[in-house]
C-alpha cells in the first residue's frame, strides 16, 4: 500500500510540472496573421517533445534547456474557425482560431479610451455584431526585467456584451479593414494612461543609442519591489516638504466641517490635475477646501454646486454635508446643494477625493466650476487649500524607463502581425523636442525586437487641448511634440492620422474616435492592402519669399486645397526677422498659399497651428483630410533643452 501511495505521489508530481503551457495570448478565440510565416511558442519540461496541429498542418519541436520551445507554422490564407492543438506530456486544444489580419494597437489613455466613452457610444455598442472581429485586452503590469508572458488577457469577439470596453480607435479600425476585406482582424491592446513613451522602450535600445547611452547607464537595472521602499521614503519626503506636515488620516472626520481651522494646509490651483503642480505624479486620498462667503440673499436661493471633473472619486461635502459621490473619472459633476445648507457669511466646501491611478485632482473647463443660483453664479476657479492623507505607493509606469515594454510588449515579440497604431504623446510634450529622437527610438526598437521587418507603424497627431495657453509667442509645447510627431514621418513604413479638426480644447480625451479609426484604416487600406486613395492631409514641403508675401508648396494635396464651406483660411502667422509673429492673411491660389500681414512688410517665415489649442485652423485637401500644423523656421523652441532624466 505504502508503494502505491508513492507511486501515485511521483505520478501527480510528474504531472503537475511537465504540462505543457501557453502564453495567455494563446487561447480561445484568438486571431493569427495570415500570409506570413506563424511562430507557436510555449513552455513544457527541459527536453520535452511537442507537436503542434493547425488545419492540414503539423510540426513537431522538443524544449530546450530551460523548458521554452517554438515552432514555425507555414503561412496560411484568411479563414476559419480552426482549431490550434499542442501535445506534449498533456494535451492543449485552442478552439475557434481564426486567420486574419493583425494589428497592435498601443499607447496612453487616448488609446486606452474605451468605446462606452465614444461619440454615439450606446448606438455603437447595439450595431456591434462582427464575429470576425476579436480584441485581445493586455492587462495592465510593469516589470524591472523583459517577461516571457502577459499578467493576464484574453479574445473577445465584437459583439454589443463586449465592445464597450474595446479599445475605441483600434476598434472603429478594425471595423472599417472588415468592411473593405471581409476577413478575420484581430487587434492587441495593449495601452496605460498617462504614460511615456520611454516606458514603453526596450533598455536595450537606450543603451544602444547614442542620444540616450549616458542616461541609461547611470539607471540600474530594476528590482520593483528592491526600489519600492526608496521610492516610498522618497514620495513622502517630498509631500512633506510640500505641506509642512506629515502625510496622515488622522482627524480627516474633521475636515468636511466649516468649522475646521485649515489656515495651515498650502494652497494648488484648480482646476488642474496635481501632476502637473507641486502634488506631482501620487495616487492616493486629498482632501480640498475652498472658504467662500456668500450674502443673506445668496444663501437663501436654490443653488448647485457646478465641480467640473473629479479624477477619479469624489465625495464631496458643503458645510460639513455630503451633496454628492461620483467614481467616474470623466464625468462632470454637478450637485444640488440642498435647502438650508448654505448660510450667509463664510461657506466651505471640502471634497474628499481618490485617485487610483493616472491623473488627479479637480480639472476640466474653468466655466465649468462654480455655484450656481440660476439668475447668478459664484465662479470657483482659483486657489483650494489641500492636504494629502494618503499615498498609494507603487512604482508607477514612467518611474524608470522600460517598464511598460518589459511586461506589455516583450511577451508579445513573437506574435505575427501586420502592423502597429500607437495613440501617445500627451505624457511627452514637456521634452518635446526630445521626442524627435526617442519615438523614432521606439519605433525602431520594436521593430527590432519583434524580427519582422520594417513592419507599418501608423500614430495618431496629438489633437487640440489648451493646456498650457501656448501659441506663436510664448511658445506651444503641444505644437512642438506635433511637429517631432509629424518629423518621425522620415521612418519608412509609417503613417499619421492628424486630428486638428476633431479634438476638444477643454478636455484632452476628444470623444470622436470614429474619424480616427477612419483615418488610420485608409493609411492602411492605401499602403498594405491595395485599396488605392487619398489618406493624408496636405503635409508642408516649402515657402518662397515674395517680397512682402510668402508662398507655401504642399504635398498630399489630394484634388486640392481646400477650406470647408470656402471659408477665409485661419491659423496663419508670419514674422520678420525679429521672430515675432503676427497674424496673418492666407488665400489658396494654384494650389499654394500665400500668406502675408500688413505689419511684416519682409517676411522670413511662417507658423500654421501653432497652438496648445489649434481649434480654429481649417486648411484641409478636397478630400476632406486636414493638413498638419507646420513652422517654415528652424527657431530654438521651449522644449529644446529638455532632458529625460529618471529620479533614484
Amino acid at each position: 500500500m505504502k508503494k502505491i501511495s508513492v507511486f501515485i505521489c511521483l505520478l501527480i508530481s510528474v504531472l503537475s510540472n511537465a504540462n505543457v503551457r501557453m502564453p495567455l495570448i494563446f487561447s480561445d478565440g484568438m486571431v493569427l496573421q495570415r500570409d506570413k510565416q506563424i511562430p507557436i511558442w510555449g513552455f513544457a519540461d527541459a527536453n520535452e517533445s511537442v507537436e503542434i496541429h493547425f488545419n492540414k498542418q503539423i510540426k513537431k519541436t522538443t524544449a530546450d534547456k530551460n523548458g521554452k520551445w517554438t515552432v514555425n507554422l507555414s503561412a496560411e490564407k484568411a479563414g476559419g474557425p480552426f482549431e490550434l492543438s499542442i501535445i506534449g506530456k498533456n494535451k492543449i486544444i485552442i478552439k475557434n482560431v481564426l486567420v486574419g489580419e493583425v494589428w497592435i494597437c498601443s499607447g496612453q489613455s487616448n488609446m486606452e479610451f474605451q468605446v462606452f466613452k465614444t461619440m454615439n457610444s450606446q448606438k455603437e455598442i447595439a450595431d456591434a455584431n462582427y464575429p470576425m472581429i476579436r480584441h485581445f485586452g493586455v492587462a495592465q503590469d510593469l516589470s524591472g526585467k523583459p517577461k516571457d508572458d502577459l499578467k493576464q488577457g484574453k479574445w473577445e469577439e465584437a459583439n454589443k456584451e463586449n465592445v464597450g470596453n474595446f479599445t475605441a480607435v483600434g476598434y472603429y479600425f478594425a471595423r472599417k479593414l472588415y468592411a473593405e476585406l471581409k476577413i478575420p482582424i484581430g487587434i492587441i491592446n495593449t495601452s496605460w494612461g498617462g504614460t511615456n513613451v520611454e516606458t514603453w522602450t526596450s533598455r536595450e535600445a537606450f543603451e544602444n543609442s547614442p542620444d540616450f547611452k549616458a542616461m541609461i547607464a547611470d539607471v540600474p537595472s530594476v528590482d520593483i519591489d528592491a526600489v519600492f521602499e526608496t521610492y516610498k521614503k522618497s514620495v513622502l519626503d517630498n509631500l512633506k516638504k510640500v505641506q509642512g506636515f506629515d502625510v496622515s488620516m488622522e482627524n480627516e472626520d474633521q475636515f468636511k466641517n466649516a468649522n475646521f481651522q485649515d489656515k495651515n494646509w498650502p494652497e494648488i490651483k484648480v482646476p488642474s490635475l496635481w501632476e502637473n503642480q507641486q502634488i506631482g505624479n501620487i495616487d492616493g486620498i486629498v482632501w480640498m477646501r475652498k472658504t467662500i462667503v456668500l450674502t443673506a440673499e445668496q444663501a437663501k436661493k436654490e443653488a448647485t454646486l457646478h465641480l467640473a471633473k473629479v479624477d477619479d472619486e469624489d465625495q464631496t461635502f458643503v458645510n460639513g454635508v455630503q451633496i454628492g459621490t461620483n467614481n467616474l473619472w470623466d464625468a462632470k459633476r454637478i450637485y444640488k446643494i440642498p435647502a438650508n445648507v448654505l448660510k450667509e457669511g463664510t461657506n466651505v466646501i471640502a471634497v474628499r477625493i481618490t485617485d487610483y491611478s493616472g491623473g488627479g485632482g479637480i480639472y476640466g473647463d474653468p466655466q465649468d466650476l462654480k455655484i450656481d443660483f440660476k439668475d447668478s453664479s459664484l465662479p470657483l476657479e482659483g486657489l483650494w487649500k489641500f492636504n494629502v492623507v494618503k499615498v498609494r505607493i507603487e512604482v508607477s509606469p514612467n518611474s524608470y524607463p522600460s517598464l511598460l515594454y518589459n511586461a506589455m510588449v516583450n511577451p508579445l515579440v513573437l506574435y505575427a502581425m501586420q502592423g502597429v497604431l500607437w495613440y501617445q504623446g500627451e505624457a511627452n510634450v514637456w521634452r518635446a523636442a526630445e521626442y524627435k529622437k526617442s519615438f523614432p527610438l521606439m519605433i525602431t526598437d520594436w521593430r527590432t525586437k519583434f524580427k519582422q521587418g520594417n513592419f507599418p507603424f501608423y500614430f495618431v497627431q496629438l489633437s487640440t487641448f489648451d493646456e498650457f495657453g501656448g501659441n506663436s509667442q510664448k511658445g506651444s509645447r503641444w505644437a512642438e511634440l506635433r511637429e517631432a510627431q509629424s518629423e518621425t514621418l522620415k521612418l519608412p513604413n509609417t503613417g499619421m492620422a492628424v486630428t486638428t479638426d476633431i479634438g476638444n480644447a477643454k478636455d484632452i480625451h476628444p470623444t470622436n474616435k470614429q474619424d480616427i479609426g477612419l483615418r488610420l484604416a485608409a493609411t492602411a487600406l492605401n499602403n498594405i492592402y491595395g485599396k488605392k486613395q487619398v489618406h493624408s492631409g496636405p503635409t508642408y514641403k516649402s515657402q518662397e519669399i515674395k517680397g512682402n508675401q510668402i508662398i507655401l508648396t504642399f504635398d498630399n494635396i489630394g484634388s486640392g486645397l481646400s477650406t470647408p464651406n470656402n471659408d477665409e483660411l485661419k491659423g496663419f502667422e508670419i514674422a520678420g526677422s525679429d521672430k515675432v509673429f503676427h497674424s496673418a492673411k492666407a488665400i489658396i491660389k494654384d494650389n499654394k498659399i500665400i500668406v502675408s500681414s500688413d505689419k511684416v512688410q519682409n517676411p522670413v517665415a511662417v507658423h500654421y497651428g501653432w497652438a496648445d489649442d489649434d481649434t480654429t485652423i481649417n486648411l484641409f485637401n478636397k478630400e476632406k483630410f486636414p493638413a498638419s500644423p507646420f513652422r517654415t523656421d528652424n527657431w530654438e523652441m521651449i522644449t529644446a533643452n529638455e532632458k529625460y532624466k529618471v529620479s533614484k
